[in-house]
């Protein structure tokens, strides 16, 4: 799957020392950051365009918790 506007995430400071385990743990960092995982969530199944747009005004109509 291929998505629109996100770049390849790649690993680029690699050192002959490193584990394998804290090379994953920095690309799932990398890719969590990027938001990569949350588009393609988003994205896995259809949303009609009036079903988008009443989300969208719930959301910004709910009082926001911090």
């Amino acid at each position: 799957m291929r998505i629109k506007g996100v770049d390849n995430t790649e690993v680029e400071k690699y050192r002959h020392h490193e584990s394998f385990e804290k090379l994953f743990k920095q690309f799932k960092r990398d890719v969590e950051r990027e938001g990569i995982i949350r588009e393609i969530k988003k994205r896995e199944f259809y949303e009609k365009p009036s079903q988008l747009k009443r989300r969208k005004k719930v959301r910004k109509y709910r009082p926001q918790i911090f």
